[in-house]
């Protein structure tokens, strides 16, 4: 693959080409926000980049669509005082040593008893867990109820870290969902659910895609508005 780049206005895109026997030139907007331009062989560089530019102020739009499903890395200390969010409100962190372990919430607090303080930071990210399993499982269960009208449904809902995305579908229809989540408000939580409860049906984001998650949550970019200011 050959990497390059055009300037659209004030932005940079940069984009790698693979030269195929194809006929025509398609480009690919990754979930990770990779520009990806499959090219004919007899293809020039200066017509991949007009091509580009014609493209541009789509390829941010899709861009910034999919930095929805980045969450943020923040540096946590994990000590008394500071601030963590559960199901989009911020609670804080009371961390006190106590040889029965446990965590619990109590008014705007997060109250956490550990053996030492190193032990902190694993406690609540368990804690997480166990909240994010319990929560996605109720929230998705009614909306993959009113998707079965479409004659779809999702083989599996699973949890797993992943460093750039909220939320993703298999092609054999299981659906991947980051407990990172768990942080956001309910209406965050359901709009990536149907978002990827959407790609059961419409594989790529399509107007056919945007029209259905418009039909099953109309309030869609509210919530994803939401997400992108409070984790994103």
């Amino acid at each position: 693959m050959i990497s390059a780049n055009i300037q659209f206005g004030s932005k940079q895109i940069e984009f790698r080409v693979e030269y195929t026997d194809r006929k025509t030139l398609g480009i690919t907007v990754t979930p990770e926000m990779d520009v990806l331009v499959k090219a004919p062989n007899d293809s020039t560089m200066p017509k991949i980049k007009e091509k580009l530019q014609k493209k541009a102020a789509w390829i941010l739009k899709q861009q910034s669509f999919f930095l929805t499903f980045h969450p943020k890395a923040t540096d946590r200390k994990y000590i008394s005082g500071e601030t963590h969010l559960y199901l989009g409100r911020q609670y804080i962190l009371k961390v006190d040593e106590s040889d029965q372990e446990s965590i619990k919430l109590k008014g705007k607090f997060i109250e956490v008893k550990a053996r030492n303080k190193s032990r902190v930071k694993d406690l609540i990210k368990s804690w997480y867990l166990e909240r994010a399993r319990s929560k996605f499982h109720s929230t998705a269960q009614p909306l993959i109820e009113k998707f079965k009208k479409y004659n779809v449904e999702p083989s599996s809902i699973v949890l797993r870290e992943m460093a750039t995305r909220w939320g993703s579908c298999t092609p054999k229809g299981k659906i991947i969902l980051n407990p990172e989540l768990i942080k956001a408000p309910k209406g965050c939580i359901e709009y990536v659910i149907i978002h990827e409860l959407c790609h059961l049906i419409h594989r790529d984001h399509t107007q056919r895609f945007i029209d259905l998650q418009t039909k099953e949550m109309k309030d869609w970019e509210k919530w994803k508005g939401k997400l992108e200011r409070l984790l994103a």
